[in-house]
């Protein structure tokens, strides 16, 4: 099952270049972000496949719980919302937000108390590692899942104002696409994950993320262009 989480970690780093080179051609602060979050996705998927080929180590667990189960939803919310509001009061406040849940997230975890032996398992739940209800276990929930519904939302959102216009048809579906793969990564996969379930996480890693990416790639079509009327003689 390592090899799910090896390639769903190739395509997030190919999405998290693709991203960045928008950004140094664009200079889009969503697009820096969704950059580091899918550079968080990819690290966190590394993680995984090797805690899956070598067994788990409280470092390599660690890895996968802040930037996979924690951090990378916030930072793609965030870009989500910087893409609506484009303002840049707003950035700002946004990026301090991130900066201060970084901080947090990387702290609890760093300073929780472990089970080492829940450690042996082929999935290790946050649940056994940290202990059901401590700061550690309940940071998905505090963070993630509310960033979720900004980031689903924000994206469905984006689709309806584009819902019929042929022009802008790529970035509508692109645009569900990315929404249906954020849904199966936080869906499936954390059910998946909560049950210590490894080849179906392992899955909807992979397929998550590479429904995302082809969303990516239909949105990022450029736009077509008009064809000038012909004015009768």
């Amino acid at each position: 099952m390592w090899v799910f989480p090896l390639v769903a970690a190739v395509v997030a780093g190919i999405f998290a270049a693709l991203l960045a080179k928008q950004y140094l051609q664009r200079r889009r602060s969503y697009q820096l972000l969704w950059a580091v979050a899918l550079l968080m996705y990819a690290v966190a998927s590394l993680a995984v496949a090797i805690g899956a080929l070598n067994g788990w180590s409280r470092f390599s667990f660690e890895v996968y719980w802040v930037f996979g189960a924690v951090l990378n939803v916030p930072f793609l919310a965030a870009g989500e919302l910087q893409l609506l509001i484009r303002n840049r009061t707003v950035e700002v406040v946004i990026d301090v937000v991130l900066i201060f849940l970084t901080a947090y997230a990387i702290s609890v975890t760093r300073g929780a108390v472990y089970d080492a032996q829940a450690l042996a398992q082929q999935l290790p739940s946050g649940k056994d590692v940290f202990g059901a209800g401590t700061p550690a276990h309940q940071l998905p929930q505090l963070i993630s899942i509310p960033s979720y519904l900004i980031l689903v939302g924000g994206a469905c959102w984006s689709a309806w104002r584009m819902r019929g216009r042929p022009e802008l048809r790529d970035r509508f579906y692109g645009t569900l696409l990315i929404a249906g793969g954020a849904t199966l990564i936080a869906g499936f996969g954390s059910a998946f994950a909560a049950l210590g379930n490894l080849p179906g996480f392992s899955i909807a890693l992979l397929a998550g993320i590479s429904v995302m990416f082809l969303g990516f790639l239909r949105a990022s079509r450029p736009l077509p262009v008009p064809v000038p009327a012909v004015t009768p003689a």
